[in-house]
């Protein structure tokens, strides 16, 4: 939903941006307190930015795919609030983010696309909320197709949904079997 509505701002990125930079599995873009000195934009695989608790374990913010904005919320940030780690083999582009700003602020056209992807990040955001505060894992699964158009990810990419929901990978496969679908 939110590359469809904010492609332009996504091809003005790509257009402007350095050569894109490739990223193994597991490799770190950025972490949590780095200086912010760049925007990315993830061209190929996904990239997880995501922020360590006190005992070390991991809590997921954003799993973003192709032609998704990594960490909006830094861009106006002395630091990045988490880490941006590949989640499998991939490539982004990478912006000066001085000057994505200064094209911000003389390109209305940057500045319109910017603003429509911001609005469209707080209504997922938003509707992801919902989808947590429910109570089971069919009410979560069933928020979750109505945001996505009632279609199931890739078989392979079941358990990254089951974390996205919030659930076990196992609740998410059982509710799938009643559901006559195989996990």
């Amino acid at each position: 939903m939110i590359a469809i509505m904010s492609e332009s701002i996504y091809s003005i990125v790509a257009e402007s941006a350095r050569a894109a930079r490739t990223l193994a599995r597991d490799a770190f873009l950025f972490h949590q307190g780095d200086a912010v000195a760049s925007v990315f934009v993830v061209a190929a695989g996904s990239v997880e930015l995501t922020r360590f608790q006190s005992e070390g374990a991991p809590l997921i913010l954003q799993r973003a795919g192709p032609g998704s904005f990594l960490a909006e919320a830094s861009v106006h940030s002395a630091a990045y609030h988490c880490a941006a780690v590949a989640a499998e083999p991939s490539s982004v582009f990478e912006m000066n983010r001085d000057a994505f700003l200064e094209l911000l602020a003389t390109r209305p056209d940057a500045a319109l696309a910017w603003s429509r992807h911001l609005a469209s990040a707080v209504q997922s955001a938003r509707y992801r909320a919902e989808i947590l505060a429910l109570k089971t894992v069919a009410e979560r699964l069933d928020g979750w197709l109505a945001w996505n158009g009632d279609a199931l990810p890739a078989r392979g990419k079941w358990k990254d949904l089951a974390h996205e929901i919030g659930v076990s990978p196992e609740a998410l496969y059982r509710e799938l079997a009643k559901r006559g679908r195989r996990a």
